[in-house]
């Protein structure tokens, strides 16, 4: 997921939670790792299952009218 300065925290944290099944606390840890540095890995998963986790937080960003990004990488 990537930082950007106008997407509320709160939001972030919620997101993670709902599509990435962490707690509250873990979400929030990445979702200060994401404002600190940019951005930050939510999970690791196939690519088809990245795919759909990707579509499902740009779904739901874009309902809620934020500009939040979220993007699949391969692992290095």
């Amino acid at each position: 997921m990537l930082n950007d300065d106008f997407t509320p925290m709160e939001f972030v944290v919620m997101v993670i939670q709902e599509f990435f099944s962490k707690d509250r606390e873990a979400a929030t840890q990445i979702m200060l790792k994401i404002h600190l540095d940019g951005k930050g890995v939510c999970g690791v998963y196939s690519r088809d299952v990245a795919a759909t986790k990707v579509d499902q937080v740009l779904d739901a960003a874009k309902q809620a009218g934020h500009p939040l990004q979220c993007v699949s990488e391969p692992l290095e």
